[in-house]
Formats: C-alpha cells, structure tokens, sequence
C-alpha cells in the first residue's frame, strides 16, 4: 500500500448528518503498537473546543475508501475519528479485497485487541480529542471486533456494532460501555446469533440495544442497496454517539 502524507482534505459528505457539516482536517498517521508501527487515518473537526474521539475499525476488506469515508463523516458530524489499518503488520492493506479478505483471517485477535488499545492510547493523547470521552465503530468483520473490543477495555464510553456478531456471554458480562447495534433483516448468518447477545445482556443487565433494519443486507452502509435506510441508521449512530460521549 503505497501511503503519503495527506494535507487539508475537505471532501463532500457521503452520510446524512444531524448538524451543519463541520470543516474537517484528514491525514494518514502512524504510531508504535508493540515492536510495530501502525498506519492509521486520522480525521478531525474545525471546533474551538476537544471533541469526543470514535475508533472506526474497518471491514474485512481493510482500510478501504468506505472506511475512509466514513471517518471523515464521523469528523463532520464532531467527533475527532481515527480509522486503524489493522493489516500493518501484514504490509498494510492491498489493492485486492480478496487478499485483504484472506490477510484479515490470519490476525490474532490478541493482536487486534493490542493495536486497539494503542489506536486509543494515540487518540487520547490529541490535544483535539477528549480522553475520556472515547467509543468504537465497527463494520462487518469490524462490527464483530467492536464488540469484542469494549468487553475488553473499560474506558471505551460507548460501542456501535454494524452487522457484526457478538461475543459469548461471559465477555458480555464484562461489558461497561453503552452499545448499539445496526443489524440488516436479509442478514441470517449475523442474525442467527441475537437472540443468545440478546439473553446475555438481559442476564448481566447491560446497555446494549439494536434494530434491524427492513428490506437492507449485510454491508448496507457500504453498498447503499436502499440509500434512506443507510440514511435512518447513520442518524441513530450519531444520535448515539452524542448521546453516550459529548455528556
């Protein structure tokens, strides 16, 4: 993956949003995770004052012109939005979805959970950003790793699940962040496990709820396939978000 440096990016905005758009900055970043360097792409908001900060892990695919787009989104509607590339130690994410599909099945969850931590521990530590004030989205592949990820660090805030599956019920036990889910009816194999997710956060009491979105599959935000729906569930994940990391 060929990466440069970019400057001021101000883009049109792919998603609805609550508010006026906000001016935005976007740039790739890297940072230490371990013994390695992680490449990430990093998206904030002209405010005067910190804004709250979203991870945005990316899909099976990696870290892809959706993924990006959607950061700098999440910046318009301010929040500081930083997008890990979480095949780094793999040399990055490749032109071919394929490869990064097959590159995507060799990580370490453990891993995973490492580079997360030090995506967040890099966050904090922007003088735009507020430290406590910190969630994660997920999409896919990296819908199921956002869930998984705020049963293990306690000072995420709040956690949006799209279309991704949820952990057993013991890691849910561990939960302290609020969470929501974004689910597609034409989604059988994600879908197949809600009722188990939604056993587990009735019996440990968590604050974890979803909808399912009607006539839409897996990847809707990504594909499109019926723009008002993508449109519905985009404004309950900034609703959410405000809700959960700007009080």
């Amino acid at each position: 993956m060929n990466l440069k440096l970019v400057g001021v990016v101000i883009l049109l905005a792919v998603l609805p949003t609550l508010r006026p758009a906000m001016d935005i900055h976007a740039e790739y970043v890297k940072f230490v995770s371990g013994h390695d360097t992680l490449t990430a792409y990093l998206a904030y908001p002209e405010r005067k004052d910190r804004a709250p900060a979203v991870v945005v892990i990316h899909e099976v695919f990696g870290l892809s012109d959706f993924i990006r787009q959607t950061t700098e989104q999440l910046a318009r509607d301010g929040f500081v939005a930083v997008a890990p590339d979480l095949l780094s130690r793999r040399g990055g994410t490749p032109p071919s979805p394929d490869d990064a599909r097959k590159l995507i099945a060799t990580l370490n969850p453990d891993t995973v959970t490492q580079d997360l931590d030090a995506t967040v521990a890099y966050v904090k530590r922007l003088k735009a950003a507020r430290p406590d004030r910190v969630g994660v989205i997920g999409f896919c592949w990296g819908g199921g790793q956002s869930f998984r990820y705020a049963t293990n660090n306690p000072s995420l805030r709040a956690f949006v699940v799209c279309y991704g599956p949820g952990p057993d019920a013991m890691a849910i036990a561990r939960l302290r962040a609020a969470g929501l889910g974004v689910y597609a009816e034409n989604d059988a194999r994600i879908n197949s496990g809600l009722t188990d997710v939604d056993a587990a956060v009735r019996t440990y009491h968590k604050k974890y709820r979803y909808d399912v979105y009607p006539g839409v599959g897996h990847g809707f935000f990504r594909t499109r396939e019926k723009p008002e729906v993508a449109d519905s569930a985009w404004k309950a994940v900034v609703g959410f978000f405000r809700a959960n990391l700007e009080r």
